[in-house]
């Protein structure tokens, strides 16, 4: 029969050993991962040439101050004013059907060009050619839409 195991030795490492451990575990990776370290080390260079490391240095030594300045300018009043127009606006065209806005934004393109024509040779509109141009089925469509556009704005505004 085996004799009962009465003692455990325990092998202490000493700190030269763990160091030489470490050491050729980083040896080791280094060398399964040379081509990596390689495209590190040259962007490295790269951020170092264009002062663009220095910089990033000199902002992470300033964090504290940047973040007060960032904070302080994100809560002035044109800021926070922009920010709630971004939200009421966002809200708006989420009601409003993507085709519509697209259909809208295609003719005030359109209307933009004609309205350029008319600036290069300017002739004087009078009121005869106004009603003229309620005869012309494009003309009275915008009207018409405009009519339509005013009467909902108008029922909006007295809610």
């Amino acid at each position: 029969m085996a004799k009962p195991i009465r003692a455990i030795k325990k092998t202490i490492r000493t700190e030269e050993e763990k160091k030489k451990e470490s050491l050729d575990q980083l040896a080791s990776e280094l060398a399964d991962h040379d081509a990596a370290l390689k495209k590190t080390l040259e962007l490295v260079r790269e951020l170092h040439d264009s002062g663009i490391l220095e910089a990033a240095h000199a902002m992470l030594k300033a964090k504290t101050d940047i973040a007060k300045i960032a904070v302080e300018q994100a809560t002035r009043k044109p800021v926070t004013n922009m920010i709630h127009h971004v939200m009421g606006a966002a809200g708006v065209m989420a009601e409003i059907e993507p085709e519509l806005t697209k259909k809208l934004l295609t003719s005030v393109a359109a209307g933009m060009e004609e309205a350029k024509d008319h600036l290069s040779s300017p002739p004087k509109v009078g009121l005869l050619d106004l009603l003229k141009a309620m005869n012309d089925p494009d003309v009275n469509r915008a009207v018409g839409f405009g009519i339509r556009f005013l009467k909902g704005m108008g029922k909006g505004l007295k809610e």
